[in-house]
């Protein structure tokens, strides 16, 4: 990454290293080449990368990212179990176009209606592959809403995004993203519903919380 002026992967490594929790260094003029070189350097760092036709952010997240998108994991598992749906999470897997210039990665996704394309598959190709059906943003900073536009144009279906207090969910429709009070991928499923679940883990333990939601899911809602 030493042209025009850039700073040496080396250099930018460097850096990440030693980057605060919650904290976002931001490469301007980054060709796509050095994004995806970027990329393989940071496989196994608890990063996120988001590429917008050549502006590059790397965000270190806050450690709650992970316990929240893990209970979420759990919450859409017993929904797909009680709805007899298929399910392919993907992890905080990085989704990318280079036509498009576009690339992002959430805290989870999720192939559900879709899951049966993906199935066996070791590398999606979202240039021949559909994109997951839901993406996750954990976000106390409002940092995602700015995603929004990379996932619309990568056709992600659904986004839910949780602020620190309450669930949204983003339905696309036209290019553009609308918020909707209930999931259109899993049924019944809303907003309310997760930030409720969501807070429970704050005071009462993600098992208990858990084992809460199954039961409500088994009631129908």
């Amino acid at each position: 990454m030493t042209s025009m002026g850039l700073p040496s992967t080396s250099e930018v490594l460097d850096a990440i290293e030693h980057l605060p929790d919650g904290a976002t260094l931001v490469l301007p003029q980054v060709s796509w080449d050095d994004y995806e070189l970027l990329l393989d350097e940071l496989a196994d760092r608890h990063l996120r990368a988001t590429y917008d036709c050549g502006t590059l952010e790397i965000m270190s997240p806050l450690r709650d990212h992970e316990t929240y998108a893990r209970f979420i994991d759990a919450v859409v598992n017993e929904t797909c179990d009680a709805f007899n749906l298929e399910v392919e999470p993907c992890g905080s897997a990085t989704w990318k176009r280079r036509v498009l210039g576009k690339g992002a990665e959430g805290d989870s996704c999720y192939y559900i209606r879709n899951a049966r394309r993906i199935i066996g598959k070791r590398k999606i190709d979202l240039e021949v592959d559909p994109p997951p059906d839901i993406i996750v943003e954990i976000d106390t900073t409002s940092k995602s809403l700015k995603k929004l536009s990379i996932y619309a144009a990568l056709s992600v279906p659904e986004i839910w995004r949780y602020d620190g207090q309450s669930v949204q969910i983003y339905e696309l429709k036209s290019g553009k993203y609308l918020k909707t009070r209930v999931s259109h991928i899993l049924p019944r499923l809303t907003g309310a519903i997760l930030s409720e679940f969501i807070e429970m883990t704050r005071v009462q333990g993600n098992t208990a919380a858990r084992h809460a939601f199954r039961r409500r899911i088994l009631a129908g809602l």
